[in-house]
């Protein structure tokens, strides 16, 4: 038997200015361009999304295994996987492939930014109000390894890969 590859964890994001991601159970700007990068960056990897999220969404998303954390004993939808922690959802999408994605919300962010082996931060050059935040994070831990900006787009907005140093 060979030996498991190190699974990678990357957190694909997009917040504003002031970190808000999401309002009332909604992302306070449309940018369909960050939908297509999203989709891009997701599909054919296990994408990890807590309860709320998946709800707003209203249905698996095409071409990758949802896999949900919640603590509601109940919950089930069809096609998806549930799990009870990050940890557990982590455990079950490194068992389908080498990466697994995190895609929201607020609260499984904060869990899951330990377990990040890499961030996909799109940067939205809005600060709008907000109820949902993504975690802050050290960027001295963080190397940047690429960047793409899009600052002539009404909002402006810039993608930047980080991996952990």
């Amino acid at each position: 038997m060979g030996e498991r590859p190190v699974t990678r964890v990357v957190l694909v994001a997009a917040r504003a200015r002031n970190g808000v991601i999401g309002a009332t159970g909604g992302i306070p700007w449309r940018i369909p361009a960050d939908f297509a990068h999203f989709r891009r960056t997701t599909v054919g990897h296990p994408l990890v999304l807590g309860r709320a999220t998946f709800e707003g969404i209203g249905r698996p998303l095409p071409d990758r295994q949802s896999i949900v954390v919640t603590s509601d004993r109940g919950w089930a939808h069809e096609g998806v996987l549930v799990a009870r922690s990050f940890e557990e959802a982590l455990e079950v999408g490194a068992g389908l492939d080498e990466v697994v994605n995190v895609g929201g919300g607020g609260r499984l962010y904060a869990e899951a930014i330990r377990f990040a082996t890499e961030q996909v931060l799109t940067e939205v050059d809005l600060a709008p109000e907000g109820d949902t935040h993504y975690p802050d994070f050290d960027e001295g831990d963080w190397a940047e390894t690429r960047r793409e900006e899009h600052l002539d787009d009404d909002p402006a907005w810039t993608i930047r890969w980080l991996e952990r140093r």
